[in-house]
């Protein structure tokens, strides 16, 4: 695919002295302006777009179709840039993910073989036996939120400093229900100011899939028992005929998201953890 050329006036303020330390900025006006200039391109037109503009940009993904898709278009974008695949991925493992999650991860990474994959674990575990000894067994069921904190928020959060991330490309769309029914396709986080970009947050699940047929895309094979979003396996269930995509996560709850894109939940827990630490090695 030849370069496109997006017609978008320069969307972030970014001074950079080195790349590690560059910092963006964006205004609530630039985010409305670039989401109305977005709006009707194609993914791949707005991967190109974010991969020109954002420093730091990184893909956080869990493997699920979205990202999938997301991942096979920025290998096709290989002609264009010096490295093969010019977004490194992120991924979180809870170690509560299912065994066919963990068989997809090992199946990527032999086909995307030059994509660089950071792989975040629930600080100091490296086992489920490890969380289970200083978290109890179940802690889903007993302070979920503690739990979301634990595997989620917390693994993805030291990924975003560590690795000195500025943007992300997330799997989010809109035809996923819940929360996500008016994704824009750029977003800050009210609290970090992490840039969140939903390149295919237009695309039903349909296009997903026949995009996934026809470039012969790798996916997890619960896909074909019945699931359309794969999480942990204690809080992932088949979706039924008629249900959103993400009706099968934390089936039976209000719950829709588990708080890696509520940032803001879990702001005051960060703060007060911080604080905390600070003041004991003070």
């Amino acid at each position: 695919m030849a370069p496109v050329a997006v017609a978008v006036q320069q969307p972030a303020t970014v001074t950079q002295n080195a790349q590690q330390d560059s910092k963006i900025t964006l205004t609530p006006s630039h985010v409305k302006f670039i989401n109305s200039q977005l709006q009707n391109l194609e993914p791949q037109q707005i991967l190109q777009w974010a991969i020109l503009t954002f420093p730091r940009l990184y893909q956080s993904t869990a493997f699920g179709l979205t990202g999938l898709v997301t991942i096979d278009m920025i290998s096709k974008l290989q002609p264009q840039y010096a490295v093969a695949h010019p977004i490194e991925l992120i991924f979180v493992d809870t170690l509560h993910h299912f065994n066919e999650t963990l068989n997809l991860v090992d199946r990527l990474k032999k086909r995307y073989a030059s994509a660089a994959l950071h792989i975040y674990k629930p600080e100091n575990c490296d086992t489920v036996e490890d969380f289970n000894r200083l978290y109890g067994e179940r802690l889903w069921e007993t302070d979920e939120a503690s739990y979301d904190f634990l595997v989620k928020v917390e693994p993805i959060q030291r990924a975003y400093e560590e690795l000195g991330v500025r943007a992300t490309l997330t799997g989010r769309r809109k035809s996923q229900g819940g929360k996500r029914g008016d994704l824009d396709i750029i977003e800050v986080e009210e609290y970090t100011g992490l840039i969140k970009i939903n390149p295919l947050a237009n695309w039903s699940f349909k296009d997903v899939h026949e995009y996934m047929k026809s470039n012969d895309v790798p996916y997890n094979v619960l896909l074909d028992r019945g699931y359309r979003s794969v999480g942990d396996w204690h809080s992932t269930a088949p979706v039924g005929e008629g249900e959103d995509e993400r009706a099968g996560r934390w089936k039976g709850k209000a719950k829709t998201e588990c708080g890696i894109h509520e940032t803001s939940k879990f702001a005051k827990f960060l703060a007060a953890k911080k604080v905390a630490q600070q003041e004991a090695t003070a």
